[in-house]
């Protein structure tokens, strides 16, 4: 796959606790240089990165990120503030605990009414939640994609990038397996070479979320 291609499956994403204004500038400018899909970082940033992109690129964040335990009307405030304040794609986590004790309808509603809001607001934002597959039985990375795609949700994120591990083409199959074609799905964790980013691709991968993208787009080009 050629570099400009493969760039736009990549969102370059820099989620580090020291992360600073030059780190995020650094960001931003491999975006628009590489033609990443995006720059990805935490909310702070935001308004900052929107206006370096200047229209050049798209900026994401997260929400409840990565443990997903905020309260419900910490959540709703979240995605409402990302989304005035310029995010393009917001990927976000839930209560896995309410997940974990079959508490589906009452995550779902929670879930949708997220979806909801965000686009209310700005009709063209991409929503994504976290499919966090290292605390999941097979069953339940299916269910967990089922509940996404019923949410109206844009994407299944396998992995936060954080959680107990990253995701593996067998995660990939199951949530496939278990949500329609036209649902998309994002991987995170631990992709940083080129022939990884690869095996997601061939394996139907819509996007990959890395620090490393620039490393990964290298790789074609030495």
């Amino acid at each position: 796959m050629d570099p400009k291609t493969l760039a736009k499956y990549l969102d370059f994403a820099n989620h580090h606790q020291n992360a600073t204004h030059t780190d995020i500038e650094f960001l931003c400018q491999k975006v628009k240089e590489y033609g990443f899909n995006s720059a990805f970082m935490d909310p702070y940033y935001v308004p900052f990165a929107k206006k370096i992109m200047n229209g050049q690129g798209l900026v994401g964040t997260v929400m409840s990120f990565p443990l997903g335990q905020e309260s419900f009307e910490e959540q709703i405030f979240s995605v409402t503030w990302a989304a005035k304040n310029g995010a393009d794609e917001i990927d976000c986590c839930v209560n896995f605990g309410l997940f974990l004790e079959g508490k589906y309808d009452l995550l779902l509603g929670q879930m949708k009414n997220i979806v909801e809001t965000a686009k209310n607001l700005k009709k063209t934002i991409i929503i994504k939640f976290i499919n966090e597959v290292g605390l999941f039985t097979d069953d339940q990375i299916k269910k967990f994609a089922e509940l996404t795609e019923k949410s109206g949700a844009d994407f299944v994120k396998i992995c936060s990038g954080m959680g107990p591990r990253g995701p593996t083409i067998r995660d990939v199959e199951l949530v496939k397996s278990a949500v329609s074609k036209k649902m998309r799905v994002k991987v995170a964790g631990g992709i940083s070479t080129y022939e990884k980013a690869m095996e997601f691709i061939n394996a139907g991968v819509n996007r990959i979320g890395t620090s490393r993208a620039v490393e990964i787009v290298s790789n074609i080009l030495t």
